[in-house]
Parts: C-alpha cells; sequence; structure tokens
C-alpha cells in the first residue's frame, strides 16, 4: 500500500470500462505509444482529432486527422501530446465543460507505463521516494503520482508552480554559482540561469550533443562572459556513443546515428568548481548520474533535474541522490506543461 491516497482506477481502466471509443487529441510519438497501448488493451479508436490548424488532410495511423466538431456519439477524448503554450493548455481545460478528457500517460523514453501493474511493481520505491522529500514537496509528489496514473486535469491546476519560485525560494543563486548546464539546448536554461542571478555569476559551462542544437547555443553564447560551451554527450562513463541528431529536443542517445563524445560530470568538474547544475539529458540522467558522485560528494552542487522523461524517473532519480550524498534535500516542483512534464527535483 502507498503511503498517500491513489486514485481508485487508472486513466487506462476508466476508459476501458466505460465501454465507449476513444478520439485521440494529437499526433506524433505520445500519439503512438497510447493507440499502441489502446490496441492492446481493446480499446476503440474512434479517430484522431488535433488543433485546427494542424488538420488540414493530416492522415495519422490511418485515420483521417479531423476536427473535434466533426465527431459524433459519445466519446472520450484522449490527450496524447505535450504543450506548454499558455493558450493551448487553456484550450484543452476547456474541452472540459464539454467532453469527457482523460490524459493517459506514456513515457516520452523508456517502455514502462504508468498503469496499475507499474504502481504495484515500484511501490517500496515510490514509498521510499516519498519518504525522501520535504514537507512542502510530499502533496506534490502525491499529485504528480496520482496524475500520471488516473490522468485527471484537475489535478495539475493544484500541484502546478511558477518556476520562479523554486528559482527565488529553493535555489536562491547568487553571484558567485559556477553554473554546469546539461542539455543546454539552445540557451533556452543559461536565459534562465543569467535572470535569476541577475547576470552575475563566476562562469557558466554549457554541454549540448546535437550538431545542429549545438551550433545554435554556441550563437547565444556568443558575447556571455566567462561562458564556455562544449558538444558532448553526458553518461556514466568516458565513451563514444551513437547519437540521434533529429535537432530539438528529440535528440538523444540511440543504438545507431551520430558518433558523439560522451563525459562524466567527474571528468568535466575533476580541476573545476560547480556551485548550479542543471540535468536535461532527454532519458539519460540514470546514466548520468552515475558518473557524478565524486562532484555530488564532494562539491555538493544545487540540482535541478528532470524527472519525466521515463515514468521511473519521480522515484529512481530522488533514491539515487540521496544514496550519492545523504546531505541533500530534496525539493520537488511541476511547472505549466500537459501533460506531467517540467516535472523538476531541486536539491539543496
Amino acid at each position: 500500500m502507498l503511503d498517500f491516497k491513489l486514485e481508485n482506477k487508472s486513466s487506462w481502466e476508466k476508459i476501458k470500462e466505460s465501454g465507449k471509443q476513444v478520439v485521440i487529441y494529437g499526433m506524433g510519438n505520445g500519439a503512438d505509444k497510447v493507440i499502441d497501448e489502446f490496441n492492446r488493451l481493446g480499446i476503440p479508436v474512434l479517430g484522431v482529432t488535433a488543433s485546427d490548424g494542424f488538420v488540414r488532410g493530416q492522415i495519422f495511423r490511418g485515420f483521417k486527422v479531423k476536427k473535434l466538431s466533426e465527431f459524433d456519439g459519445d466519446f472520450i477524448v484522449a490527450v496524447a501530446f505535450a504543450t506548454c503554450i499558455p493558450e493551448v493548455m487553456n484550450h484543452i481545460f476547456s474541452l472540459g465543460e464539454k467532453y469527457r478528457v482523460i490524459v493517459p500517460c506514456v513515457p516520452v523514453f523508456g517502455n514502462e507505463i504508468f498503469n496499475r501493474e507499474f504502481i504495484e511493481k515500484h511501490e517500496p520505491e515510490i514509498n521510499s521516494a516519498y519518504a525522501l522529500f520535504e514537507n512542502d514537496s510530499k502533496p506534490i509528489f502525491e499529485g504528480c503520482v496520482n496524475f500520471m496514473f488516473g490522468g485527471e486535469l484537475e489535478t495539475l491546476k493544484y500541484i502546478t508552480t511558477p518556476k520562479s519560485e523554486a528559482f527565488e525560494k529553493i535555489l536562491c543563486l547568487n553571484e558567485n554559482e559556477s553554473f554546469l548546464d546539461l542539455g543546454a539546448y539552445r540557451g533556452d536554461t543559461v536565459e534562465e540561469f543569467l535572470h535569476f542571478c541577475n547576470g552575475k555569476y563566476e562562469c557558466i559551462t554549457a554541454i549540448e550533443p546535437d550538431r545542429r542544437t549545438f551550433r545554435k547555443l554556441c550563437d547565444y553564447l556568443d558575447g556571455i562572459p566567462g561562458s564556455t560551451a562544449l558538444q558532448k554527450a553526458v553518461y556514466s562513463e568516458d565513451t563514444v556513443l551513437c547519437f540521434s541528431n533529429k535537432a530539438g529536443r528529440q535528440s538523444a542517445v540511440s543504438s545507431k546515428g551520430e558518433e558523439t563524445e560522451a563525459i562524466t560530470v567527474d571528468t568535466l568538474c575533476k580541476n573545476k568548481k560547480v556551485t548550479y547544475l542543471k540535468m536535461d539529458v532527454e532519458g539519460a540522467e540514470e546514466h548520468a548520474l552515475k558518473g557524478a558522485y565524486v562532484t555530488f560528494k564532494s562539491q555538493k552542487p544545487k540540482l535541478n533535474i528532470a524527472l519525466y522523461h521515463r515514468s521511473e524517473d519521480i522515484f529512481k532519480i530522488p533514491l539515487m541522490i540521496s544514496e550519492i550524498n545523504p546531505e541533500y534535500k530534496l525539493h520537488l516542483r511541476r511547472h505549466p506543461y500537459i501533460p506531467c512534464w517540467d516535472m523538476n527535483l531541486y536539491c539543496i
């Protein structure tokens, strides 16, 4: 039994037991995974919809993509794409006034679906991770688990906070920070860092493995004092990895792709001070943490780590951090996004 209240039924159980057909809202990897799981469970898919501007005669998984208003009958809308655009999120919430809307959660990476079997399999680890969090974060942890399990949009309203709250009340950056940005993308989190340290810091090291994205990162960093960009992946050992250079946030370690140098956090920080570390490495967080033991023990930098790429991240990564350095205080925050993305672990 979990140490907190869990919804009675998973999103998959609610849809299956309703006996209704489902309209998939979204096209892409998430929708693919949701449809695959519906097929496995024998849940009938009525069709696929998208925002009006994306319909335009599209075909997805054999379905002609239609406007939601074009579907007849009693059906459930399953949201199967991700967004942080306020107007789009507001639209999704407003759909609940007319339709039964559920957000079945599938992982960005990995194959474990957040369902009843997942909860039962990982119950001891979920409870152990829950116990590690500071009191301000326990309700957020409970809410995140319930949303990923039950898929109810209303749950998100009670567990969402702006990033400014995490930076101003937990991380409390100052003018002496040495920032290590792992998964720097085009410089968006460097920009975030500069904002919250008021442009005063010691140095910035930004790591980005994707070749095309790295060029854009270098363009952004040009002229920013004390900044260094490295085109590398971060991993559990110093090695060479195949990397799917898809550009953007879909780039990740892959079984095939462009060979890319990989390096550990400990190698990066062997003769380098780091006071604040952000890690968003597209599902490779566990591997990256295995190469950070020395740094986290000896320097104990403030941490900002993504927890949403794999279903197990929400408990596995906090447990790893606590094992590496039990002195860390663990906080959880979830920022505006549908589904439960931009869920971050903040450690001080």
